[in-house]
């Protein structure tokens, strides 16, 4: 693959409105690199080949026509928990499923702004895990195919980080879109829930769940997101609008910082591991470089896993009830999901109502500090296969011990957004994750958007081809 095919959203869209490409050079170009690499990569559960075509040759006409839309015929993937008419709605699991007979509220907004929707990607068994492996096979990741792009989001992760689309859409509900950002070397956006509707599906993983976008630059998410936001009438959170295009054009001015290593208490023994924390540091190193005030500090966690669980272990019994044949579902989720059923009514109300109190604690850090910066994950990307074989205790026990940062965050429900911290020794890339206070994603862009001009990150991407991955300067 040439450097020509890691272009971005931007760029695609600069260049179909100067006439310098099409839709249907573009999305056949984004088919092709697909095909070649479904045997090692596997991002895509199913693709819309002759679908996609056909509406980038409409996107073509309406081009040459003079309309302009903000993706008008621009190739995008969207995760497969998003529905999207025709097609069924697997979000990893086995069995068969009737195909949906209309489009998400995301993938209205979607088509609304031109987009051209190439296949839906791969992802774990309802979402539950950091790893992009079950029913449809590993998706690997497009830095080292041994090793995995993490989940649940993975397929849309490895799509972007390989070059398949400029840019994919994902989910979060406890760091699936940050966790595999950061082991491919992309900007994730988690943004305040009820900005991007999550229609027809309500209160996803019971407040916990958000979409948004993943792209290897952060005015590719921000553009993305600036698409995808905005509620549907049904829908119960509405944050004010924002605009995040804006946003990456702006100083963030000098802020102050907390660089928060110590994670909330999970009973898992988690230590950084030393190359993540070097590459974190650097982070940190290059925010006090270009002005900001940094320095070590700790939110007030307290229990908060007594909150996110039930609401974890229900959300996977709801959505096993939506998606899944049950005889046919892991062995560890058959468990999550018995124990959801156990931690729901009272003691899943009770976490929820604990909520506001904990905004109150945990956002105490805000008096005193603009942004808090942690590692996204506390380990560098795992290999394919780490977690099979292992109990629903172990495997759990293990990912909280890999992912013990990014969850808090979707229990409060605020923004956070993942930036590329580097690669380590052995090429394989890590991140570091930028959470904000209510409604903040607007500063963190912002913010992402001068380190990414500083460190230039979007220069490095995998050269495909091989196990031991050689990164290439673009």
């Amino acid at each position: 693959m040439s450097t020509a095919d890691f272009a971005g959203l931007v760029e695609c869209t600069r260049s179909l409105t100067d006439g310098r490409d099409t839709s249907v050079s573009l999305v056949r170009a984004s088919l092709e690199r697909i095909a070649a690499t479904q045997d090692t990569i596997n991002a895509f559960r199913c693709v819309r080949a002759e679908a996609a075509l056909r509406e980038a040759e409409e996107a073509d006409r309406r081009l040459a026509a003079g309309e302009r839309l903000p993706l008008l015929g621009v190739p995008i993937a969207v995760k497969d928990d998003t529905d999207v008419a025709g097609l069924p709605t697997r979000f990893g699991c086995d069995g068969e499923d009737q195909p949906k007979s209309a489009d998400g509220e995301l993938v209205r907004r979607l088509r609304a702004a031109g987009a051209v929707i190439v296949g839906k990607t791969n992802a774990c068994e309802l979402g539950q895990w950091p790893f992009t492996e079950g029913a449809f096979g590993a998706t690997r990741n497009p830095w080292n195919t041994a090793h995995s792009p993490g989940g649940s989001s993975g397929g849309s992760a490895a799509a972007v980080a390989a070059g398949l689309v400029p840019a994919a859409v994902g989910s979060d509900g406890g760091g699936s879109i940050r966790i595999p950002a950061a082991w491919t070397h992309l900007v994730g956006i988690k943004p305040q829930r009820g900005r991007v509707s999550l229609h027809p599906y309500t209160d996803a993983f019971h407040g916990l769940t958000v979409n948004g976008p993943l792209a290897r630059t952060v005015a590719d998410a921000a553009l993305l997101l600036d698409v995808l936001a905005g509620a549907h009438p049904t829908d119960v959170s509405r944050p004010a609008p924002i605009d995040a295009s804006a946003a990456c054009r702006r100083e963030p001015g000098r802020l102050r910082i907390a660089v928060a290593w110590r994670p909330p208490l999970t009973l898992t023994g988690t230590r950084v591991h030393r190359d993540v924390r070097r590459a974190v540091a650097g982070i940190a190193e290059t925010l006090a470089r270009l002005g900001h005030h940094v320095e070590e500090a700790r939110p007030r966690y307290g229990l908060i896993g007594l909150s996110f669980v039930p609401r974890a272990a229900a959300g996977v019994t709801d959505a096993a009830a939506r998606h899944a044949v049950p005889h046919l579902l892991d062995p560890r989720t058959r468990s999550t999901v018995r124990t959801g059923r156990r931690l729901g009514g009272r003691v899943l109300g009770i976490a929820r109502g604990r909520e506001p109190r904990q905004h109150r604690r945990i956002g105490g850090i805000y008096d005193t500090y603009d942004v808090v910066l942690t590692p996204t994950t506390a380990v560098p990307p795992p290999r394919v296969g780490d977690f099979d074989g292992l109990s629903a205790w172990r495997t759990d026990t293990a990912m909280v011990a890999a992912c013990p940062y990014a969850w808090p965050w979707n229990a409060l429900g605020w923004p956070a957004v993942n930036v590329p911290a580097g690669l380590t020794p052995d090429g394989l890339p890590v991140g570091a994750q930028l959470l904000g206070p209510d409604s903040g994603e607007e500063l963190l862009i912002s913010l992402a958007a001068q380190l990414e001009a500083e460190l230039r990150w979007s220069r490095l991407h995998p050269a495909l081809g091989s196990t031991g991955r050689t990164p290439v300067e673009q």
